[in-house]
């Protein structure tokens, strides 16, 4: 009969075994993953087949290759910015990106509240107003970084083959249709018309916007108003709801050109697309908080150069002179020798 142990013996046997525990699941060893990266869209969806879905692809890219956690909130409208954030922070977010230029006042009202819980914004610049002093310029906030892109760039590279198209069908005449009137639509079509104009000289280039960034019928509607003036190639600037434009397009039997992504299936006369890498921009932010390199106040910045700025696929229909043309054109814009308009 076994007798029992004294309490030295089983204090001593209480030790060993907390030791060996120890051994096990102590401070050596490895630690799991707790990044969390939070996407908030705006009110373009993240259904939207262009800039809101691609952000979504950039956040799914993180989680498959970071192996970070992610929270992906849709806003359904603009009260939904702050609530949206809010619950990103509940959950603790290391990093909450705002989809665009329309979440700026409320990723600063935030960023201010919550000054440990980083930020990045697509489209938006850190040293601009909510988010820098208006008067001095300084940046305010450190737990803000933007994602910008020289959309400009683009614009000019599908306008010279817009151009170009319009002038071979006989009319000098293209438009363009964007969404709401903000600076991230602006910048697409300023490169888009300055490149067009100088590729073909005397072209008319028509711009109108649809002030909404989701119902296809209103692009669609001022995009027939363009092709009722002439227009023999419109380029969509406003997400889904320039499927309409597209779907207008081809109905006219005239050319369309996607935005943001590769939209050259999405209708049946695209031309070619005019691409933002914004799937690049949430990747990376992403990837800084990761590698605890978060580059709060300041700017990531994407262009033609490194490959944030580019064009989808281009229709066999364009020449191969045309095609030439353009990578003209992009070989200057790398090179510094020109500089598209960024602003109308």
């Amino acid at each position: 009969m076994r007798k029992p142990l004294s309490i030295a013996a089983s204090a001593a046997l209480v030790l060993s075994l907390a030791i060996v525990a120890g051994a096990v699941a102590g401070p050596s060893a490895p630690k799991a993953d707790t990044t969390t990266a939070a996407l908030i869209s705006d009110i373009g969806r993240f259904n939207d087949r262009a800039f809101n879905q691609n952000q979504l692809l950039g956040l799914q890219r993180a989680k498959a290759k970071l192996g970070v956690k992610t929270l992906a909130l849709q806003s359904n409208s603009v009260s939904d910015y702050i609530p949206n954030m809010t619950s990103a922070v509940r959950q603790n977010a290391d990093i909450i990106i705002a989809a665009g230029f329309l979440l700026a006042d409320a990723t600063a009202t935030m960023a201010k509240k919550f000054p440990d819980t980083n930020f990045a914004i697509t489209d938006y610049p850190v040293e601009a107003p909510p988010f820098a002093d208006a008067k001095t310029g300084k940046v305010l906030y450190k737990n803000v970084e933007g994602l910008t892109y020289a959309a400009n760039e683009g614009g000019c590279l599908v306008g010279v083959l817009a151009a170009k198209m319009a002038q071979r069908m006989g009319k000098k005449i293209i438009g363009a249709v964007g969404g709401i009137k903000i600076p991230p639509v602006d910048i697409w079509i300023a490169g888009y018309r300055h490149c067009a104009q100088k590729a073909v000289p005397g072209t008319k280039v028509l711009i109108g916007y649809s002030q909404d960034f989701v119902a296809t019928d209103k692009c669609k509607t001022v995009a027939e108003n363009q092709i009722a003036q002439g227009a023999q190639v419109l380029f969509q600037v406003a997400g889904q709801c320039g499927l309409g434009t597209l779907k207008a397009a081809d109905q006219a039997n005239i050319w369309g050109i996607g935005v943001d992504v590769d939209q050259y299936a999405l209708a049946k006369k695209v031309l070619t697309s005019g691409i933002k890498r914004v799937d690049n921009g949430v990747y990376a932010a992403i990837a800084q908080v990761k590698a605890g390199k978060f580059a709060g106040g300041s700017d990531l910045f994407f262009n033609v150069k490194n490959g944030g700025i580019g064009v989808g696929k281009i229709n066999p229909a364009v020449p191969a002179s045309d095609r030439a043309l353009m990578n003209q054109y992009k070989a200057q814009i790398i090179s510094g020798k020109l500089k598209p308009k960024s602003s109308l």
